[in-house]
């Protein structure tokens, strides 16, 4: 067609443009939000509405002429809920967060509208295709660090955490979380809705919004049998008081088949009739979410609706689906507003919420946090009575927790399990039931659901959006916690903002389980840290003893936008290092605890504290045959890396120290090494890639039942005669 219109800058690259849409010129000739405002002033106005369903147009638009630019992404879950995201922006909410990581190019296309792709040089849709699936540009899923958007959504299951973290800590903010209907099948999600809603029932302003489309990616959704009946009362089984649905096949007038039907097939005055009734249960449930009722959005709509394709099979586009294919310039068409139309939407889109997503979102300036004063730290004497480390942590944990009232402790159930019981003592278990045997009390800040994912989910959750937060947990269990622990450790990697790190305590090792067995012998999870290293934020710390772990938590708290994971024991173990000892073990990765001269030199690299009493054993037998033995305590493996094998550079608040060779020999050189680990031995690659000596790894290889450390650690090959036996082949 025929462009006569002045074509607003930002529209530059738009493949097709529109006729202006029916009574365009009484419903369109000014911004529904006036000048001065940051919303519409009712849902109910017909310039709203029919300034919503542009809005929702130019959504389906972006997202589908920016996947077709790189004939790549994912259009179809985010078109089925275009009116939501609309409505959501025309009522001055933009705290938007996703539980789908293939809305993605969506979210890119709201932010674009409201101006905030601008802070990364995005000005124009040309531009918008140009930087989609681009290095520095607008990765395939959410990251993080795209301007005006607050969370990173890729594995499902996740984004809902972001919402109650973000609710928890801004009581006066709405947090509308998108979940897509293929995404509610994965595990966790209505469970940690049901935990945080008992432990926080007045934190109701998260508002899940159920992309209810009948598909998730290459098939029917598992839910899309259920009736409308149903899913409400699946919902309001799992707690939620407000069930709000929109089903648009109560307005289809094009007589669709099926359950699921597409809005955009309706006549015009029925889409508009289905935005309004959008607009009103939006606004609707936003009231009731920010008023204390715990409430979800159910917008129910064939995946799909507007853009290419329709179903499952409009879930990603695959090379081919250019911009020149057909069925995509049908759709780009369909959806193609006039120039007129788009300087509309822009203006509503800056003025909604009071400008850019980029500059009023809570995740876009650091929380303010609360001085903690000096920490309580008691140096046991080296030599002297055995000590818990984790016990001795707790003491500090609990003095953080006094002096910051947002700091959060999660465990699932186990605290008293884990030599931690003063932290309970002390800050108490946040429940509805208060009970002092159990120190429980609806004002506390120990955070414990019987779940890992719920447990890590609102920890790193509140990292992210600025909290400090403490994840406790066994060894054994951790591993149903870290994919939201690795989604937000990569996230903080790339933030354009500090934020604290995300701190963990895991307790309870391999060592320590004998009795329960190989159930709850699970030291694999230390390899998933052990790749993590390489990210260059993530930095797992091995405190040696009492006094170690209370220095790895001083570092721990200090520290902004990294992975911390501090593995220590819950058992009395002997004291070691001094404070001062530690310290410098986190800047050289670690501290020489042993070290006799003889005809040959034999060094131990240990990791864990445990481990060190079969490796002490077999120096008094080395050493009885005339051999020196170095025991080195490998608190800090990240910094014994060489600087080119961690991509450490490229990370926010970047630490780029590494032990230089000079410090490396001090520690390590010897006629033969030999690393020690209760662990998994992929935590001492840093050492074997650098050393130079004859060397060899002893690790943890599978679990047993049995009735003591010492005697798991013989099953795995961890003892003194065989260490010593090992180091007298090397030497020979």
């Amino acid at each position: 067609m025929t462009v006569t219109a002045a074509i607003p800058a930002f529209c530059q690259g738009i493949q097709h443009f529109g006729e202006n849409l029916p009574e365009f010129e009484k419903y369109g000739r000014e911004a529904a939000i006036q000048e001065g405002n940051t919303a519409i002033t009712s849902p109910s106005d017909p310039v709203a509405v029919y300034q919503t369903l542009l809005a929702a147009d130019a959504l389906r638009y972006l997202t589908l002429q920016t996947t077709a630019t790189k004939e790549s992404g994912h259009p179809g879950g985010f078109a089925s809920v275009a009116e939501g995201i609309a409505s959501l922006v025309m009522l001055g909410y933009k705290n938007l967060i996703t539980e789908v990581g293939h809305h993605a190019p969506g979210f890119y296309s709201n932010v674009f509208l409201d101006r905030s792709l601008e802070a990364m040089g995005i000005n124009t849709v040309q531009q918008l295709g140009e930087r989609f699936r681009e290095m520095h540009g607008l990765l395939g899923h959410l990251s993080g660090q795209i301007p005006g958007l607050l969370n990173p959504a890729g594995p499902l299951g996740q984004g809902q955490h972001f919402a109650m973290a973000g609710a928890k800590l801004h009581s006066d903010v709405l947090f509308p979380v998108t979940i897509g209907d293929g995404g509610l099948g994965e595990p966790y999600i209505m469970s940690s809705f049901a935990h945080f809603h008992t432990a926080y029932p007045t934190v109701t302003n998260f508002l899940p919004i159920l992309v209810w489309n009948g598909y998730s990616q290459e098939h029917h959704s598992m839910v899309s049998i259920k009736s409308n009946e149903e899913m409400i009362n699946y919902w309001k089984g799992n707690g939620f008081a407000e069930v709000i649905l929109v089903n648009a096949k109560d307005f289809d007038d094009a007589n669709q088949a099926g359950e699921y039907v597409d809005s955009t097939k309706f006549s015009f005055s029925q889409r508009l009739a289905f935005t309004q009734a959008v607009l009103e249960a939006t606004d609707k449930a936003a009231k009731s979410a920010l008023g204390g009722t715990l409430t979800v959005l159910i917008i129910k709509q064939l995946k799909g609706a507007g853009v290419h394709k329709r179903g499952a099979q409009s879930h990603n586009l695959y090379p081919g689906d250019s911009l020149e294919k057909d069925y995509i310039v049908n759709g780009l068409k369909e959806r193609a507003l006039s120039p007129d139309a788009w300087a509309i939407v822009r203006t509503n889109y800056e003025r909604a919420a009071g400008g850019p997503a980029s500059k009023i979102v809570v995740t876009e300036t650091e929380l303010s946090l609360p001085d903690l004063g000096t920490l309580p730290m008691t140096e046991y004497a080296v030599g002297g009575d055995k000590k818990v480390a984790t016990t001795a942590m707790g003491e500090l944990v609990v003095h953080v927790g006094k002096q910051d009232p947002n700091f959060v402790v999660t465990n699932a159930d186990g605290n008293a399990a884990s030599g931690i019981n003063n932290i309970n003592v002390g800050l108490k278990i946040v429940h509805p039931t208060v009970d002092d045997i159990y120190f429980q009390t609806p004002q506390g800040q120990v955070y414990e659901p019987l779940s890992e994912d719920a447990c890590a989910g609102l920890a790193v959750g509140l990292a992210l959006f600025g909290a400090r937060t403490l994840w406790c947990s066994y060894e054994s269990f951790a591993i149903n916690g870290l994919p939201i622990f690795q989604t937000v450790t990569q996230a903080m990697a790339e933030l354009r903002r500090p934020t604290p790190s995300t701190v963990t305590l895991f307790t309870a090792g391999a060592l320590e389980q004998g009795r329960n067995g190989w159930t709850h012998q699970r030291p694999e999870v230390e390899n998933y840290f052990a790749a993590m290293m390489r990210n260059g934020n993530v930095f797992p710390l091995f405190p040696c003893d009492a006094n170690s772990i209370q220095a790895c938590y001083e570092w721990a708290l200090n520290t902004k936008n990294k992975g911390i994971v501090i593995t220590a024991s819950k058992s009395p173990l002997p004291v070691r290092v001094t404070f001062e000892q530690t310290r410098q073990a986190l800047k050289d990765g670690g501290v020489i605890l042993h070290d006799s001269e003889g005809t040959k030199k034999v060094v131990f690299a240990v990791i864990g504290d445990m481990t060190l009493l079969p490796v002490f054993e077999a120096a008094t037998q080395l050493e009885a045959q005339g051999m020196g033995v170095r025991i080195v305590s490998v608190i800090n493996p990240r910094r014994l890396y060489r600087p080119s094998d961690v991509m450490s550079e490229s990370c926010t608040d970047a630490d780029n120290h590494f032990l230089d060779d000079a410090g490396f020999e001090r520690l390590f050189s010897g006629d033969a090494l030999i690393g020690v680990t209760g662990g998994t031995s992929g935590m001492l690659e840093p050492i074997m890639l650098r050393s130079t000596a004859k060397r060899d790894v002893f690790a943890w290889k599978r679990g047993e039942t049995t009735a003591s450390a010492g005697e798991i650690m013989a099953f795995n090959g961890l003892t003194a005669t065989a260490l010593a036996k090992r180091a007298t082949e090397l030497v020979a």
